[in-house]
């Protein structure tokens, strides 16, 4: 299992751990273009993938212009092994190491998502269209 920071040429494996998962699906694969994927790594933040024999398996995102975490995936059956916990925090630390702004995302209610980010410490703030709006302060993160 290999964690390293995303690039261009991972975003067809990207792409395609996006479109694998069970929740948060997107109703319209083709909505998520590759230049939405090259403009959140290259120019409003960065990236991180987990691959395991040369298969990427999970990956994070995060925007430092909207101060939003963008994409946090994993195939299905990568769940339940520290993937994503792993991706979570390697994205949350590089955040707060270049700002401290509070951070938010959106998720769907009722979901393994929504569980993992109260785990892990986000605090619901209300809703963000359909989802439900989670946000992290730089004091939270430092506090877990």
């Amino acid at each position: 299992m290999i964690f390293r920071e995303a690039n261009i040429s991972d975003i067809p494996q990207m792409q395609i751990v996006r479109n694998s998962v069970n929740e948060n699906q997107l109703s319209n694969p083709d909505v998520v273009k590759d230049k939405d994927y090259e403009i959140y790594l290259t120019d409003n933040g960065k990236g991180w993938v987990c691959e395991i024999e040369n298969e990427i398996v999970g990956f994070a995102i995060v925007d430092l212009v909207e101060s939003n975490i963008w994409a946090l995936f994993l195939k299905p059956k990568f769940e339940k092994q520290g993937i994503g916990k792993q991706l979570h925090n390697l994205m949350l630390s590089w955040y707060f190491q270049q700002t401290k702004t509070t951070v938010w995302l959106g998720t769907a209610p009722k979901t393994r998502a929504e569980q993992f980010y109260k785990f892990s410490g986000w605090e619901e703030i209300g809703t963000h269209g359909k989802e439900i709006k989670f946000q992290m302060t730089f004091e939270q993160w430092q506090n877990l």
